[in-house]
């Protein structure tokens, strides 16, 4: 298996206007068209060449964009990629060994290349997806505390 890339992409500042308005028409055309499963494209660089792409990869992109014009970096990971240790750290923003601790807690599923730790890329962002609900679901709790006790 070939190692994963996951360094984000990003744009300088000066290049997000051009970004959000690629955005609004990649957006606009796939309202539009919503019945499209393909979509097809001109490329004008120098001589103009078609392409035609999935309505999938169409709407990833407009995903991409999105993020680009708000100056987040973008990182395309595929769903069965496995990701080292430091990467997944990475991507969760904490430490090696914090995310070591969740691994031996059962907390991501992993897998063992000898003696080096592996981690798909799905497990790391299901793992994520229930962080964010549960500080969320805790959040809301201490909201509702607040305004009870009138300090909110």
């Amino acid at each position: 298996m070939t190692k994963t890339d996951i360094r984000p992409v990003t744009i300088p500042p000066e290049q997000a206007a051009s970004v959000n308005h690629a955005l609004r028409q990649v957006r606009s055309y796939l309202e539009a068209h919503q019945d499209l499963r393909e979509i097809t494209v001109t490329v004008a660089d120098g001589t103009p060449e078609q392409l035609t792409l999935p309505r999938e990869a169409v709407e990833l992109l407009a995903g991409m964009l999105a993020h680009l014009g708000a100056g987040r970096g973008v990182s395309v990971v595929p769903a069965n990629a496995e990701l080292t240790t430091q990467q997944a750290a990475d991507v969760l923003n904490v430490s090696r060994p914090f995310l070591i601790g969740l691994l031996n807690a059962g907390e991501i599923e992993y897998r063992n290349v000898g003696t080096h730790r592996r981690i798909k890329a799905s497990s790391l962002i299901e793992y994520k997806q229930q962080d964010d609900r549960r500080r969320r679901a805790a959040a809301d709790e201490l909201t509702q505390l607040g305004q009870e006790m009138g300090l909110m």
